[in-house]
């Protein structure tokens, strides 16, 4: 009976511009801050109009959509910044209309008092573009009331917060999914590798090499998403139970990242080993052992039973990491190959939450 295919059919031309799935994964994703942007916007506005009788409180829902958004970081504190970044806007404008009165002119110097006032208060540029924002609509939309839209735009802030804390994104999704696919690009990356050492094939591991500096923005992802989750749950009531769990996956995190920069060095020592195009089967096995390690401590992510398979793993192919044994014969070159794998082993040991001590303590003393 043959076995599976090697390949497989990928969609190309139109059909694949005509795929729905990528759409409504979109959706999918971005369901929790629509309703968060829904709720806070129509709540805001409804305070302001119907509670507090203002006319048309515009800023009121402009500022919660704004300062919301569909981005992946959802902390508080960027929240925050945000809403600020659009009163200083509001509040700049109002007072020039105090003192100017309103005009072509009185435009242009609003928007340029706005944008400079809001770069020396922030150096991000997105705080100084929500300022300007605001600061027009204050400048062209009239107003009956002095000083009425900072009322409105602050209302819209307060509302950003409480949706914020009350409609809370699900943090541990996201990080789950970041953090499968960072593992996930580590294991094509030493499937390359060991590809490489089997049949001494230098393109094969510079390709290797490439993709191991690319798995930075999958790091990236990850940080920012267990960063947002964590700043979230230390204010909603609904994430309480999830606190432990997203501080154990930045343990984690953690300790890939370090994983994933020796898998670089790694990658490099590969590249200049192959350069004579001769094959190394010990080391590609040893490799392939400890990335089999790997694969469970990414299981370990989402299903904590697994940490003890993860780790009896790690250890065994760690007991093994003695250069001088496993190649007596060999070069320094790839006896430097293999004393590069036990930092690697270490950390991933880490990643299952085993004390740094007894990781080291794992592979032979050389």
């Amino acid at each position: 009976m043959s076995g599976p295919p090697t390949t497989t059919a990928i969609t190309t031309g139109w059909r694949s511009r005509l795929n729905p799935r990528p759409a409504f994964v979109r959706v999918r994703d971005s369901g929790i801050p629509i309703l968060q942007i829904v709720v806070a916007a129509t709540g805001a506005y409804a305070f302001a109009h119907y509670v507090l009788g203002h006319p048309a409180p515009l800023l009121a829902a402009t500022v919660t959509v704004g300062s919301l958004g569909l981005v992946r970081d959802a902390r508080p504190r960027r929240v925050l910044e945000t809403v600020l970044g659009m009163l200083v806007g509001i509040l700049i404008a109002e007072l020039l209309l105090l003192l100017t009165g309103d005009g072509w002119w009185q435009l242009g110097l609003a928007l340029g008092i706005t944008l400079v006032i809001a770069r020396l208060l922030s150096a991000k540029a997105g705080f100084a573009i929500a300022a300007a924002i605001q600061s027009l609509i204050v400048m062209i939309i009239p107003a009956t009331a002095p000083f009425l839209r900072l009322i409105d735009g602050i209302i819209g802030g307060i509302a950003a917060l409480v949706v914020t804390a009350l409609i809370p994104r699900n943090p541990l999704r996201d990080a789950l999914r970041e953090g499968r696919a960072l593992f996930a690009a580590l294991d094509r990356v030493s499937g390359l590798l060991v590809q490489a050492l089997r049949r001494g094939d230098r393109l094969r591991a510079e390709r290797g090499l490439e993709k191991a500096r690319a798995t930075q923005p999958l790091l990236d992802e990850w940080t920012l998403s267990l960063e947002s989750g964590r700043a979230i749950a230390r204010i909603s009531p609904f994430l309480r139970r999830q606190r432990a769990e997203l501080e154990r996956q930045d343990a984690t995190r953690e300790s890939a990242e370090l994983a994933s920069r020796n898998l670089r060095v790694i990658a490099r020592r590969v590249v200049y080993l192959c350069d004579d195009g001769v094959p190394r089967p010990v080391a590609a096995d040893v490799l392939a052992e400890v990335m089999r390690g790997a694969v469970l401590v990414a299981e370990s992510i989402h299903d904590i039973s697994r940490v003890p398979d993860a780790r009896a793993a790690l250890s065994t192919v760690a007991a093994r990491l003695d250069p001088a044994k496993l190649l007596p014969d060999a070069s320094l070159g790839d006896q430097n190959l293999i004393g590069a794998l036990r930092p690697l082993v270490v950390d991933l040991l880490t990643a299952t939450g085993m004390p740094a001590v007894d990781a080291r303590a794992t592979v032979p003393r050389i």
